[in-house]
């Protein structure tokens, strides 16, 4: 009984909860700058990672040196889009008028 009482006070105190104001262009921007940022460094890092395995694995073999390499080249491309990913969201907050 005690415990039903309290669950029933606790709703009726409970202040019932604003309706979250709608996100400015601003707002979601930065937010997917974010994302984009983190979504690319991970996948540039898995990249990373899998040239530097087969590099370490090639055991001299020049075509599994020349994949590795290839994946490596990579992952640097892939930082550098998560680097430039806030300059190509700016631009595109331009265009919308943000």
């Amino acid at each position: 009984m005690h415990t039903t009482l309290s669950v029933l006070s606790d709703l009726a105190a409970a202040a019932p909860r604003p309706v979250a104001a709608p996100k400015s262009i601003n707002e979601v921007i930065a937010g997917i700058t974010g994302w984009v940022m983190g979504m690319i460094a991970l996948v540039a890092t898995m990249f990373l990672v899998i040239g530097g395995l087969r590099y370490m694995a090639a055991g001299g073999d020049p075509a599994q040196v020349e994949q590795a390499k290839g994946n490596v080249k990579s992952a640097l491309v892939g930082y550098a889009l998560a680097v430039l990913a806030p300059v190509i969201l700016q631009v595109l907050q331009g265009i919308l008028g943000g």
